[in-house]
């Protein structure tokens, strides 16, 4: 029998361990790798190409957000399923706009997470029970807001975004992306630039209200 394979991203052991016990106790699943931050959950993906991945969004090193619109570009055939604690409609809403299949708050019960996987890999979308309905319909009549400078940021900014307002410096940045010092003070020059932001306080004022990094 050939088995689904999944991706795990979460920077909790213990949540990871909690949804590999429920998918390998299924018999149906085989978890192929555990990651504990955004950017790794990216390259795992690309290396592995799994069916699922099962996504959270407050994630180190990169936004589970900016993680998902990656995994979307590198694997578009992997079906990402977002296992987070905010239940507050941005962050649905986004999740879902950015290619997720399924957006579970923490905390369901052991059945709802199985019958997510179910349903995603039948083709069909997958909310929590409280988040459906106001969900399907904020979905349907909001519209991208085109004035986000955000979108403007190629997915390289972002990640030097995060990792900045993470404070890494320069030379830890380009260490971390396989990139050289001065292309990471490239990247943020430009971001800065982008966001009209001065300073490194700045930097991490915007970070914490979009919520890439915790206060």
């Amino acid at each position: 029998m050939t088995k689904t394979t999944v991706i795990l991203a979460d920077d909790h052991e213990i949540v990871r361990r909690g949804i590999r016990s429920l998918l390998e106790a299924d018999g149906h699943y085989e978890v192929t790798a555990e990651v504990a931050d955004g950017l790794s959950a990216v390259q795992a993906v690309d290396r592995h190409r799994p069916q699922l991945l099962f996504l959270d969004l407050s994630l180190p090193r990169l936004h589970g957000l900016e993680a998902l619109r990656q995994v979307r570009l590198v694997s578009p055939a992997t079906k990402v399923l977002i296992l987070s604690m905010h239940d507050d409609e941005p962050y649905v809403i986004e999740a879902l706009r950015s290619g997720a299949s399924a957006y579970i708050l923490k905390g369901s019960e052991s059945v709802e997470i199985v019958r997510a996987t179910e349903e995603v890999l039948a083709g069909r979308r997958f909310l929590s029970a409280p988040l459906s309905e106001w969900a399907i319909t904020a979905l349907a009549v909001k519209t991208p807001d085109s004035s986000d400078t955000y979108t403007t940021l190629s997915p390289r900014e972002r990640e030097v975004l995060q990792l900045s307002a993470e404070g890494l410096g320069n030379g830890e940045i380009a260490e971390k992306l396989f990139i050289s010092a001065r292309t990471a003070e490239t990247h943020r020059a430009n971001l800065l630039r982008k966001l009209n932001l001065q300073s490194q306080t700045d930097l991490v004022r915007y970070a914490i209200r979009r919520g890439l990094i915790q206060p």
